[in-house]
């Protein structure tokens, strides 16, 4: 297969020529890079290297062209190229049209121009773009290939566990294609899914452990004591484990699934500091366990974590299937999974049609698709965006009397004003239908007293946030809907055994702290969590230091 490529657009001979040789010396070796003098120019080789099945990984563009300017390239390009990154080269009189860009377009980034010394200024843009395109195009000899049926809960369960750990895999439908059934031979009679690893081996059926083993994810701790075991690899688990682990404590962070939470799995967040484009929930998971890993934090995978006990000055946190993991203090970051839909019928096609939560590369499979999404905050409002892109159709089902009361501006006005999504205030789903699998559902518009039946395979559950806390025991205070009670939110009359008070984050149990989305009236934003996460660390050390 031909080497990918990135093309340099610029009407100036000279500078183009320049361009080509700073991406020539950087990145030659692995991409082909290509130069265009006009806008029309770098379509027609656009339009060619597509016809050739030749991808185009990005495309760096100048803004002011006589005929066409690089706005208008790269809105070309992202339409015949949706995958391609599209860098923009401009002058500073230009700043204001190049970030209305990344709204109009979703340019991915702009550069002001001259871009001197490349090492600087050119190469770490270049190298996060081209490092984010070569993970959603992984060699086909290095991906996991799943062969199962569609309607099978446990080939969902193994898919999403690989999109959730950011294992790239490719989906082959049982009987839908040769290579689909010559895999079924290589694995012999059993149960489905087979899930056929890069290095030849074949697993039926795997558990979650079993794959995350065969996949080389750690799912045993290394040491017999740690300073600080953090539960849960969300935004701020993972924040605290980078903090911890940069000051000098030995820290392992026990995940259950995989790590970023309910953020890893978000198509895009928009409004987090720094990232004008904002960045993929897979992105801002990546970046946070690279770091916390570059700091020597360990990560223990595809664990669920069943008990906590205080043994002395250790406290001790009980793993189902593996050893107990004993640290001098606790951070309690396991978050929150999505509320129960309770209707009719509903909860025999979960995994059949009927999802709770979605990842980002979920949307790429309801091509065609009339897709339904319940909920009203950020994460129902992300994944109606991410879906318009691929369905047909995507119905915001919202039980509520508007979207403003719990959902970002932003996100409201992008989803009013996209052509293909639809919103049903004031409905619920009241009934289902299938055989085998989610063939229709049935709504009911509260405020008219109307049921509507309507047919639909795919429906997106993104309701409510039920605290992952059952594990804690009794000695861990928490509220009534299990939020964990920390600082100021502990009970008077709680028997605290030391001296000093309770640390804000601190809860009923000395040393164990708490932050997130678990902990009682937290913000539930991104921004927030690992706020919480790094200020934990500041108070883990103060608690370390007089134990």
């Amino acid at each position: 297969m031909a080497k990918p490529a990135i093309l340099a657009v610029d009407d100036d001979v000279a500078v183009v020529a320049a361009v080509v040789r700073d991406l020539r010396q950087r990145y030659g070796e692995d991409y082909r890079v290509l130069r265009a003098t006009s806008g029309s120019e770098a379509l027609e080789i656009l339009a060619d290297q597509l016809l050739k099945d030749r991808p185009i990984a990005a495309v760096v563009s100048d803004q002011r062209m006589p005929g066409m300017s690089g706005i208008d390239v790269l809105r070309q390009v992202r339409e015949q190229s949706p995958d391609t990154k599209i860098l923009l080269l401009t002058a500073y009189a230009d700043t204001e049209v190049a970030i209305q860009a990344i709204n109009d377009i979703a340019l991915d980034y702009y550069l002001l121009k001259p871009w001197d010394p490349p090492e600087d200024r050119l190469y770490p843009v270049l190298d996060e773009l081209l490092r984010d395109w070569a993970h959603g195009h992984p060699d086909r000899d290095s991906e996991v290939r799943v062969v199962g049926h569609r309607w099978s809960d446990r080939t969902h369960e193994v898919k999403t566990f690989l999109a959730h750990n950011h294992v790239p895999y490719r989906w082959l439908e049982v009987d839908a294609s040769d290579e689909a059934t010559r895999l079924l031979e290589v694995a012999g009679e059993g149960k489905l899914p087979v899930v056929a690893l890069p290095d030849g081996s074949v697993l039926r059926s795997p558990t979650t452990i079993e794959l995350a083993d065969a996949l080389g994810l750690s799912t045993r701790a290394t040491q017999t004591l740690y300073d600080l075991c953090v539960v849960g690899a969300g935004p701020a688990g993972l924040a605290a484990a980078v903090y911890a682990a940069s000051e000098g404590l030995q820290v392992v962070v026990v995940e259950r699934d995989a790590p970023g939470g309910q953020a890893g799995q978000s198509a895009s967040i928009e409004n987090y500091l720094g990232f004008p484009k904002g960045l993929s929930g897979a992105d801002l998971t990546h970046r946070a366990v690279a770091q916390a890993a570059r700091f020597g934090a360990e990560m223990v995978l595809a664990r669920d974590v069943v008990g906590f006990e205080t043994r002395g000055p250790v406290r001790a946190v009980l793993l189902e299937g593996s050893a107990d993991i004993e640290a001098r203090a606790v951070l309690v970051a396991s978050g929150v999974s999505y509320r129960r839909l309770d209707a009719p019928g509903l909860d025999d096609y979960v995994g059949r049609g009927i999802y709770y939560g979605a990842s980002a590369s979920e949307a790429t499979q309801t091509v065609g698709e009339d897709v339904y999404v319940v909920g009203a905050a950020n994460s129902a409002g992300q994944a109606v965006l991410n879906f318009a892109k691929y369905a047909k159709k995507v119905v915001l089902v919202v039980r509520g009397a508007s979207l403003e009361a719990s959902m970002s501006q932003y996100l409201v006005t992008r989803i009013l004003t996209t052509p293909n999504v639809e919103v049903r205030l004031h409905t619920e789903i009241v009934g289902t239908r299938g055989d085998g699998h989610l063939e229709g559902i049935t709504l009911c518009d509260q405020s008219a007293g109307s049921v509507d039946e309507v047919a639909t395979s795919s429906v997106y559950i993104f309701i409510g946030a039920a605290p992952r806390t059952e594990w804690l025991g009794d000695s861990v205070a928490r509220d009534d809907r299990g939020f964990v009670l920390t600082g100021p939110d502990l009970p008077t009359d709680l028997a605290w055994p030391l001296e000093r008070g309770p640390f804000a984050l601190e809860t009923s149990v000395p040393g164990v702290f708490a932050a997130g989305d678990v902990r009682r009236d937290s913000m539930k934003r991104v921004a927030s969590a690992v706020g919480e996460g790094a200020m934990s660390v500041y108070l883990v050390h103060r608690y370390l230091a007089a134990t």
